[in-house]
């Protein structure tokens, strides 16, 4: 007898160490709910049997010469009488067990000795054993019922209701009844008790006891039941607009947009206060219970969590159309920033499927980023030459390209994005700016050749090329381009202003020249001289007249460039003509030539040419 006895303490304590190892690695959570699942519901928890089993050996025993020895069976019927006795009296209370804490406790009590009982039963069965192991498995049952009515009172009787806050509303993080929502905080470093420490504390008391009767699931179950309908309607009052019917890939941009500053707030909230909270009363209400409390927290937020980044996948994989880059950047930044704040939250084997998810997000933002900047270079070389900008001015994609550049490449996310790229070799940001901005000069150049006047042709390229310049220097699209870019670029606009002045203005000073007029000029000059005279002068003043004509609606894009422009004119033309009113004036009888065929002082011609390029001047 003694080595039967022997042999069932060791058995005991054999299993209760597997048991008490496995609950203590986290990584064999899976191994734990198969050994729950696989074993049959009679054979109960062992954390307490040592004590007990120590508490009958140590007890005295009756002498056998006084009275007979017992069979075991007819013990563990008187054993299990009286604990139906206790149990039944407290599983067909009409009113909750938990409203008294003596009643709890005893009821808990009553419960533990029925897992004893039922651990020192299952050691010895047999067919004799099993109609006492039923009515053990009965009673059981009944008792978990109860405790599962008890737990969702608990919960329920101390679960806060979801609050709507007004916009003057701040969050307090006091009390049962606030919650967070997509309002601006200064910090989300809160924690929500979202249900106060004795009723953690009871919650814990019943978990134990589901989980050492087999019924470690259903307890799960039963608590996130309560706590996702919290969270999801906690997640539902963020401000968050449902997505449409059809979807958000059938949705218009601008509704998508709208949507984005909503949805960044809320993750944060979500990710950084909502979910962390769970996670903390998980692991209060299964305090030494880690696979359920790792189990309890996946089934309460894993499934919200994900519908909530449904909106950033749909959003990385919509149209890439050059203006959607800065909402995506926008959410970029944010998941990018939540990753790290969350990997502790989301580490276990049920709810890391999240962080994977959110690293899902995170590289399709990425790459949707760099597709868009490939688009831009596309959208920028189909662009159709159509009609002439009028006056030369500032082509529209000009103005867009490099406004655009300037706002991305303000961005210091951007130059990140760009040196993620693992599908191929990344193309660091300041060679895409320099590719796109050649690409553009190629653009216009193709544009350049619309106007059928070669010198508005020149006007055209100096503008654009001016407008680039102007964004580019002391700013980061400069930094980006480089200083061997702009001294390149101001080279080229250098080159068109000579093209302008030569295409406009050769002419005009090669009437001005007085070679083969000969000396002074007079009344007794030769017909010859005089016919010469009058042709410079007439084609001066026609010249200055179709240009001026031409020209006049021609504009400069600002003030430096137009007086540059007319500098390199009057120091062509101004020079020239005053030689020849000077000749004239000096050769005696000859001013009659200079008064009847010149129209223009030196000082109306300076004029005029001060007086080009401000025609149709756009403010910029």
């Amino acid at each position: 007898m003694e080595d039967l006895e022997d042999g069932e303490e060791k058995l005991i304590a054999a299993v209760r160490h597997i048991a008490k190892s496995l609950g203590r690695t986290q990584t064999m959570a899976d191994d734990i709910l198969q050994v729950f699942s696989s074993f049959d519901n009679r054979f109960f928890a062992l954390d307490k049997t040592s004590d007990r089993h120590q508490r009958r050996r140590d007890a005295p025993t009756a002498d056998p010469r006084q009275s007979p020895t017992p069979s075991p069976l007819a013990s563990f019927d008187r054993t299990l009488r009286a604990l139906e006795g206790q149990v039944v009296h407290f599983v067909d209370f009409n009113r909750l067990i938990w409203s008294d804490s003596a009643d709890a406790a005893a009821f808990l009590e009553a419960i533990d000795d029925l897992l004893d009982t039922a651990t020192d039963l299952n050691n010895q069965a047999s067919p004799a054993t099993k109609p006492l192991l039923d009515r053990m498995d009965h009673l059981l049952r009944r008792c978990v019922l109860r405790l599962d009515e008890e737990f969702r009172a608990v919960i329920e009787s101390t679960q806060p209701p979801v609050k709507d806050y007004d916009d003057d509303d701040a969050y307090h993080g006091e009390g049962e009844e606030h919650i967070p929502v997509a309002n601006p905080v200064d910090t989300y470093e809160i924690i929500i008790d979202a249900l106060p420490p004795g009723s953690v504390a009871n919650l814990n008391d019943i978990a134990h006891r589901m989980v050492a009767a087999g019924f470690g699931r259903e307890c799960v179950e039963t608590y996130a039941g309560f706590r996702r309908s919290f969270v999801e309607e906690s997640v539902a009052r963020l401000g968050l607009r449902p997505p449409p019917e059809d979807g958000f890939l059938a949705a218009a941009w601008d509704e998508i947009e709208e949507e984005i500053p909503r949805w960044i707030e809320a993750a944060r909230m979500v990710f950084l206060i909502l979910i962390p909270s769970e996670r903390r009363l998980c692991e209060r209400v299964f305090a030494s219970l880690p696979a359920y409390a790792d189990l309890a927290f996946s089934v309460t937020c894993v499934p919200v969590a994900s519908d909530f980044l449904s909106f950033g996948a749909a959003v990385a994989s919509v149209d890439h159309g050059p203006e959607r880059l800065f909402g995506l950047l926008d959410m970029y930044e944010a998941v990018r920033d939540l990753l790290p704040e969350i990997d502790t939250v989301l580490s276990d084997q049920y709810s890391a499927a999240v962080l994977d998810e959110m690293g899902v997000v995170h590289r399709a933002l990425s790459a949707s980023i760099r597709r868009i900047f490939m688009e831009l270079e596309n959208l920028i070389r189909r662009d159709p030459v159509k009609s002439a900008v009028p006056g030369g001015d500032v082509h529209p994609i000009t103005r867009y390209v490099m406004n655009y550049l300037g706002a991305a490449c303000s961005r210091p996310t951007l130059a990140e994005v760009m040196a993620e790229d693992a599908a191929r070799v990344a193309v660091p940001l300041p060679v895409r700016v320099a590719w796109i901005a050649d690409i553009l000069l190629d653009n216009l150049d193709a544009k350049s050749k619309v106007y059928r006047d070669l010198s508005l042709t020149y006007v055209f390229l100096m503008n654009n090329g001016r407008y680039i310049l102007q964004k580019a220097k002391g700013s980061d699209v400069g930094i980006m381009l480089g200083e061997g870019w702009i001294r390149r670029q101001n080279s080229k606009l250098r080159q068109w202003a000579s093209e302008y002045q030569r295409a406009s203005w050769t002419k005009v000073v090669a009437a001005l020249r007085m070679d083969g007029l000969g000396g002074a000029a007079s009344r007794s000059a030769s017909v010859a001289t005089e016919k010469a005279i009058r042709d410079k002068l007439g084609m001066f003043n026609n010249y200055l007249e179709d240009i001026w004509r031409t020209q006049g609606s021609w504009v400069a894009v600002d003030e430096q460039m137009r007086a540059e422009l007319r500098g390199g004119i009057a120091e062509a033309v101004l020079p020239a003509y005053r030689n020849l009113v000077s000749r004239l004036r000096q050769a005696g009888d000859a001013r009659w030539l200079l008064d009847r065929y010149s129209k223009y002082s030196v000082e109306d011609v300076e004029a005029r040419i001060n007086e080009l390029f401000e025609g149709g001047r756009r403010s910029q």
